[in-house]
């Protein structure tokens, strides 16, 4: 039985579709969602559907029962993840579940992206248990800069503060993928450092912008100071844009891209080039 939690939010959902698409078989799956309503769709194609929220310990033993493997989405919340996180693993523990992957960030171990920090403690605390696992380290999701491009697309300028760095984002599709491979692996690596096989930088990701959506669209690079200043003038809370700026300086510095091949391999295909994600994000703008 392999267990995914968050099973309804973007990465849960991806890893579900891949696992049932590898051909384990919906009945072998669960899906630990906060909704279940939001997950009757999987119901429908058989997936088993449990109640599971980090932050009610006393729904997890019941979420995970049976469980043999289990993929560990990481929370959203910030500054409240590791004790999520850490109730989910005692839980895991308690139900004997003899896997748990957890996805990570990439260089966790090192990085200055401030979200590291929490993902760090995690890694620490599931070493700990002596519970067999594998540390998914996710470079940024493409979706990041994809999702997002409206303002560059307005106003010609695309804002950072990464400088030439490069980041090595890929899809979530990437990812899940990936974390579908590990769950149906045989001896899975302890950590895999997983990234874009080709980082770009962000004049790169403006002058593919341009070229595919027929508006030309500069890369402004910006002090990590006034980068968090135009974020917070563009209605993120302060603290959000502090984070977004100083993990471009975390780009800056190398600290989210790799070059270990791990995602490709995984895949057992070239990961996701940026053209292509471009290219779909800009064909969800267009009017239907």
């Amino acid at each position: 039985m392999i267990t995914v939690t968050a099973a309804t939010g973007n990465l849960g959902r991806l890893t579900v579709e891949a696992l049932l698409d590898s051909g384990i078989a919906a009945g072998e799956i669960v899906a630990a969602v906060r909704s279940p309503r939001r997950a009757a769709h999987l119901a429908e194609r058989g997936v088993q559907v449990r109640y599971a929220n980090y932050d009610e310990p006393e729904s997890l033993p019941a979420a995970l029962a049976g469980t043999d493997r289990l993929l560990l989405v990481s929370g959203s919340e910030v500054g409240r993840r590791l004790a999520q996180h850490s109730a989910v693993v005692d839980a895991a523990v308690a139900a004997g579940v003899r896997f748990l992957a957890y996805t990570s960030i990439l260089k966790a171990d090192t990085s200055s992206v401030p979200l590291a920090a929490e993902h760090r403690a995690t890694e620490e605390y599931i070493a700990a248990t002596g519970l067999p696992h594998t540390f998914l380290r996710n470079a940024w999701y493409v979706e990041n800069y994809t999702e997002n491009l409206a303002p560059a697309l307005a106003n010609g300028v695309l804002l950072g503060a990464a400088g030439d760095g490069r980041v090595g984002a890929a899809p979530r599709a990437d990812y899940a993928g990936a974390a579908a491979a590990v769950l149906t692996a045989d001896a899975p690596a302890d950590v895999y450092e997983l990234a874009a096989d080709h980082p770009f930088t962000m004049a790169e990701l403006a002058d593919e912008v341009s070229r595919q959506g027929f508006t030309k669209v500069a890369y402004q690079d910006l002090p990590v100071d006034e980068y968090a200043a135009a974020l917070t003038g563009a209605g993120l809370s302060a603290d959000y844009a502090r984070v977004l700026a100083a993990s471009d300086r975390a780009i800056a510095a190398g600290d989210l891209a790799t070059d270990t091949g791990h995602l490709s391999t995984l895949l057992a295909r070239p990961t996701t080039p940026l053209a292509e994600s471009v290219a779909a994000a800009l064909r969800r703008r267009q009017p239907a």
